[in-house]
């Protein structure tokens, strides 16, 4: 491993933050490089009475091997106030962060009016809601694009920054009046908030494309991580309801300043199963008896929201058009575990539409939704395997299936999750078929 990107392969909340921990053992430079305080990843280190849970919004999930230098690059949105929260919170359990983060001087900022706007178009959708977290996430790429923006390196600048706020929060009153909503944005007092997180930020600028080619070039290794999943891309996902970034492996190296020719790998995470937040179809979403029993067993909420998620069976229409956009070199199948009590399991090979089998994964959220998945089932293997350590410990039931899935999506296992902890990982080096 060199330069290895991980990607969600699904809709997000696949269980990367845990395959980035494992891979993170090895990496010089940890870089997130998408996505801002909407995502939410959770870790688990440690064994017994020692095993402690992490839930990381902003700060790369390699900021727990202490060895490794964690980033955010260009890509990202920074609310400032939510990062220095997190630094606080993992400080005060003990993570040493002095020079092991570094914040792109060209990353964006989410500031309050965003949040506050982020929530009044919500509202203003009625019935047609996307399903957005309310983090103010869409709010601040929309000024990035539009060249109205605050970076984080313009907080050097007080006059610049004060110049920059005050004419986003009057182009915001002007929005919020046009919606009906009644609240507004005083720029003096963002200006205020802002005074309380600027040493913070500005202490940790840095140029990440600088350093992850530095790094690079000394021999380091170097981890790309993403945030949410390739059906939530922009321009891959199933718009409208996607998120306001590039999620893809495209979206890698133009995130964190690097050309795509220093990417070695690239890691699809996928569950054994499925799910979605929010809005927009999920062909194989299951009926809601048989998704609660997954959604409990699978702690299947919301790290940032708490919102409970959508279940469904594993979708290989959804993973193979993930490994094809992202041109994945390997997979990570997560929570095996999950599907230990189940009888049957039913894993989509493929859709059909209008009677006929599909093609191609549709572009249209009114074709995905009329959908029909084609079913493959398979006996469940009824043993615990929390407890497995190499592939060949699985019950052959696993075994079989996970083997499956490889088939299907056409790209290498390298890793099974039968657990929420680190430890709880099996490495594959030939993959499941092998």
């Amino acid at each position: 491993m060199r330069c290895v990107v991980v990607v969600g392969a699904q809709w997000g909340d696949e269980g990367k933050g845990k395959i980035v921990d494992v891979l993170a053992e090895q990496a010089t430079i940890v870089a997130r490089y998408q996505g801002g305080a909407n995502a939410g990843h959770t870790v688990r280190v440690g064994e017994g009475a020692n095993e402690e849970e992490f839930i990381l919004h902003l700060i790369p999930s390699g900021i727990l091997n202490r060895e490794t230098r964690c980033l955010l690059g260009n890509g990202v949105v920074v609310d400032p106030w939510v990062l220095a929260r997190e630094m606080d919170t993992l400080r005060s359990r003990g993570i040493d962060l002095d020079g092991r983060l570094g914040l792109s001087r060209r990353a964006h900022l989410v500031l309050p009016y965003h949040r506050l706007l982020d929530a009044a178009q919500e509202d203003s959708r009625g019935s047609k809601k996307i399903g957005t977290t309310g983090r103010g996430i869409g709010p601040a790429y929309r000024d990035k694009i539009s060249r109205t923006g605050l970076r984080v390196g313009d907080l050097r600048d007080l006059d610049r920054t004060r110049e920059i706020v005050a004419a986003a929060a009057l182009h915001a009153n002007v929005t919020l009046a046009g919606l009906g909503d009644e609240r507004r944005v005083d720029a003096d007092e963002v200006m205020s908030e802002l005074e309380t997180v600027r040493p913070a930020m500005v202490e940790l600028l840095t140029d990440a494309g600088d350093e992850i080619r530095g790094g690079l070039a000394s021999g380091g290794r170097v981890l790309l991580e993403g945030a949410q999943g390739a059906l939530l891309d922009i321009d891959h996902g199933t718009y409208p309801f996607v998120t306001s970034s590039t999620t893809t492996a495209g979206g890698a190296a133009s995130g964190v300043g690097i050309g795509p020719t220093l990417i070695d790998e690239v890691i699809g995470v996928v569950k054994a199963y499925i799910t979605r937040v929010g809005e927009g179809p999920l062909p194989t979403e299951l009926p809601e008896a048989e998704a609660e029993r997954l959604r409990q067993l699978g702690g299947e909420f919301g790290a940032t929201t708490g919102r409970p998620r959508r279940p469904g069976w594993f979708d290989g229409s959804v993973a193979r058009y993930a490994a094809g956009v992202n041109g994945l070199t390997g997979l990570a199948v997560t929570k095996l575990d999950v599907l230990d009590t189940f009888e049957t399991i039913r894993l989509s090979t493929g859709y059909e539409l209008d009677g006929a089998p599909t093609a191609s994964f549709p572009d249209s959220v009114a074709d995905l939704a009329r959908v029909h998945p084609v079913y493959e089932r398979w006996a469940g293997w009824n043993a615990d395997t929390t407890g497995c350590r190499a592939f060949g410990d699985l019950p052959i039931s696993a075994r079989r299936y996970v083997a499956r899935i490889e088939e299907v999506c056409a790209a290498p296992i390298r890793f099974v999750g039968v657990g929420a902890a680190r430890r709880e990982t099996i490495a594959l080096s030939t993959g499941a078929a092998a």
